[in-house]
């Protein structure tokens, strides 16, 4: 017969108890535990990151700008009439002269036209020949006949003379002496009257000449015009410079005005910066420009701003200042950095992703360690190219993530690796 142990059985419950209170009390510890560390951190690879420190000290507050190095003198050939283009003699690259010829053009009409004005003046001018020998002609019979009405009142003056001698003597008649000094005013009157027809016709002889002397003039004037017209069908370049474009082609037809081809002088350039216009506003003239060549810097300075917004930025000028290095030519892409100003002794970071001037934003700001960064607000100043002047959230020696973080924008902190 067996014999059932009840302290055994006691121990056994007993045991049993216990653990469960120690399993239920490690399940609320874990529990208050997960609780508190909430959920688990991303992770961030350091190699992928871009992080600079705060640093405390002199900002350059610059706008950058795309563009290209242009010559400051260049010029543009059009077509003076419509014509033909026959032959290309240069081609671009080539140095020129002024009178060198680019191309030949053709136009039958405008060779005779010239023709036709030359034509034409050598009828005017014969017109003008054959009036002045008319006219000179009637003026020289208008002076016949003045100095005949001259030497009959001389020869009427003396005889008058003689005879207020011979009536005092009784040698002749008074009446015959009366009737002389008659006929003595008649001259007189007559040689003032051809007098004033001599004066008269020398003023309408100066208009008539003038008249047809107007009409050959125009004609010279188009003379003059289809001559420039025909010596335009030689395209030259007018200055000195290099080739630089050719806008046609051979055998093709251009109308009156087209451009045909494009020289410049390289020696001398300028970079013309495209600047976006929302910060075309703080660009002044006589600004400091540093233009990046990709071969070297030049300075420069602002010397024109275009008044105008054309595809969402202003066209700015630069005049550069230093020697240009080597390669730079016409049509060079380049980048320029315009100074607006210079900040002393501001606090300033790299500028972050999707910073914007005088705004606020949220960093990741690394802890003491390192491995990992919690986000802080932050207030940003002034902007540049490449940094931001820090007015709250930051101090000096901080380190912060400038990457885009918005994929952690559910965090508050981050782990790093």
């Amino acid at each position: 017969m067996d014999i059932t142990n009840t302290t055994y059985k006691l121990r056994k419950r007993r045991r049993l108890r216990w653990g469960a209170a120690i399993a239920a009390l490690v399940v609320a510890v874990l529990a208050v535990v997960l609780l508190r560390l909430g959920p688990a951190l991303p992770t961030a690879e350091r190699a992928s990151l871009w992080i600079d420190t705060v640093q405390r000290g002199d900002m350059l507050q610059e706008v950058r700008a795309t563009g290209t190095l242009v010559p400051r003198s260049s010029r543009w050939l059009a077509a003076a009439t419509a014509a033909q283009v026959q032959q290309i003699l240069v081609w671009p690259g080539a140095t020129v002269k002024p009178d060198t010829v680019l191309m030949r053009l053709g136009n039958p009409e405008v060779e005779d036209n010239l023709r036709n004005a030359q034509a034409q003046l050598a009828a005017a001018e014969a017109d003008v020949a054959a009036k002045r020998a008319e006219l000179h002609s009637q003026l020289l019979d208008q002076r016949v006949a003045l100095a005949q009405a001259r030497s009959d009142y001389a020869s009427a003056k003396v005889k008058a003379e003689a005879d207020a001698k011979a009536v005092k003597k009784d040698l002749i008649p008074r009446v015959q002496y009366e009737q002389g000094l008659i006929a003595l005013g008649q001259l007189k009157s007559r040689m003032a009257i051809e007098q004033e027809r001599v004066d008269n016709f020398a003023a309408s002889m100066k208009a008539q000449m003038n008249a047809i002397e107007a009409r050959a003039q125009q004609q010279r004037s188009n003379l003059l015009l289809r001559q420039r017209q025909a010596d335009a069908l030689q395209v030259t370049a007018g200055i000195d410079g290099v080739l630089q474009e050719v806008a046609v082609q051979e055998g093709a037809r251009v109308a009156e005005g087209a451009s045909l081809a494009r020289v410049a002088r390289p020696d001398v350039l300028i970079a013309r910066l495209q600047v976006p216009e929302v910060q075309a506003k703080d660009v002044a003239m006589g600004m400091p420009v540093g233009v990046d060549t990709h071969n070297g810097v030049v300075a420069g300075r602002v010397e024109r701003i275009d008044p105008a917004v054309r595809n969402g930025s202003v066209q700015v000028d630069v005049a550069l200042q230093g020697r240009l290095p080597p390669g730079a030519r016409p049509d060079l892409s380049v980048d320029g950095r315009i100074r607006i100003a210079r900040l002393d002794g501001v606090l300033s970071v790299g500028r972050p992703a999707l910073a914007k001037a005088d705004g606020d934003l949220s960093l990741f700001r690394l802890d003491a360690g390192g491995d990992t960064a919690t986000r802080v607000p932050v207030r940003i100043g002034a902007a540049s190219v490449d940094r931001v002047q820090v007015l709250r959230g930051l101090k000096a020696g901080d380190r912060v993530i400038l990457s885009d973080t918005s994929q952690w924008d559910g965090y508050d902190r981050i782990r790093i690796r």
